[in-house]
């Protein structure tokens, strides 16, 4: 019997976020096929407060997914297209001179909603990055010597293709890591793209996002959060986390190592499938769900190890296997 299925007296109470996520999941079944991690890491992102960085190649519903998301809560959603050309006033927002009273109002950006889809990150210039960044980190905008805070929640969500290289600009390592995840999203399998064909037939025309109620309001999601800040979370749970993020910074295969900034996500992000899983203790397979997501933008393979082929999945999967479990 797994874990999952044990019953608890949870100190925290629990049953209400777990038939949310279930709610917004199936919500979401109705459009997309499969994708169950990436769906996963999505909710978890929204409930830690983090931004996600889904990368993927073109077609594999990266931003569909996002968008239907986002339609599950009941929240402000923008969408911005990231191009070469854009600036960071098009996004952030600008003053313009207002002729009746003879003063500059601040027009607001894009950026100012609850959830924003960015797509294709990589493709505009480092300003711009710069200027989403900051705003991700501070969660506020300062124009003129005025501060503007975003409203609550505040979650970017960004795509990026990874095989197209011209007219991109990499982000860098510091800017990388502010987001919680990296989800790698990959081809559906045979079955899936059978399903995904014949619910495209079925669906005869009708849009997706259509078919997507919203489940969860902002108030709910505050409440949501404070009952994971309660998760309990055991010394030798945290030792366990420490002991493998310090791992990554003296492992043969990785030339850069993650920082504790990875250890402090790692830890938010197994409250959150604890609590997903109806218990209000983190356990070590928490953890495992983690990690993947957690490291994959914040470790660098050595050189030599990317030219065979490795991936920081497989090197994160050794690091686990070395690492003594907690019982």
């Amino acid at each position: 019997m797994e874990n999952n299925d044990l019953n608890f007296d949870n100190r925290v109470p629990l049953e209400e976020l777990k038939n949310t996520v279930e709610a917004i999941k199936k919500e979401l079944a109705t459009v997309i096929v499969g994708q169950q991690n990436f769906i996963d890491l999505l909710i978890v992102s929204v409930l830690v407060d983090g931004h996600a960085l889904i990368e993927g190649v073109p077609g594999v519903a990266k931003t569909i997914t996002a968008k239907l998301f986002a339609k599950t809560l009941k929240t402000g959603f923008s969408r911005i297209q990231f191009t070469p050309d854009l600036m960071p006033s098009d996004i952030l927002g600008t003053s313009i001179f207002n002729v009746q009273n003879s003063s500059f109002e601040f027009k607001k950006g894009p950026i100012f909603s609850n959830v924003i889809l960015i797509d294709e990150i990589n493709r505009a210039p480092a300003k711009t990055q710069a200027a989403l960044f900051e705003t991700m980190e501070e969660r506020q905008v300062t124009m003129d010597g005025t501060t503007y805070k975003m409203a609550e929640p505040f979650m970017v969500l960004a795509t990026q293709n990874p095989i197209e290289q011209e007219g991109t600009y990499a982000l860098p390592e510091a800017q990388l890591d502010r987001f919680l995840f990296k989800i790698k999203v990959d081809y559906p399998s045979t079955e899936e793209e059978v399903k995904i064909i014949l619910t495209h037939h079925e669906r005869k025309g009708e849009k997706p996002q259509d078919k997507i109620t919203p489940v969860l309001t902002p108030k709910k999601l505050a409440e949501f959060k404070k009952n994971i800040h309660d998760i309990i979370v055991e010394e030798k749970i945290i030792i366990y986390i420490a002991n493998i993020i310090t791992n990554t910074r003296n492992h043969p295969h990785l030339y850069l190592g993650a920082s504790p900034r990875a250890s402090i996500a790692t830890l938010a992000a197994s409250k959150a499938f604890a609590a997903i899983a109806g218990r209000d203790f983190v356990i070590p397979e928490d953890v495992k769900k983690a990690l993947a997501p957690v490291l994959n933008h914040r470790v660098i393979l050595t050189p030599e190890r990317e030219m065979e082929g490795m991936t920081t999945e497989n090197v994160v999967n050794m690091i686990m296997e070395s690492v003594e479990v907690p019982r």
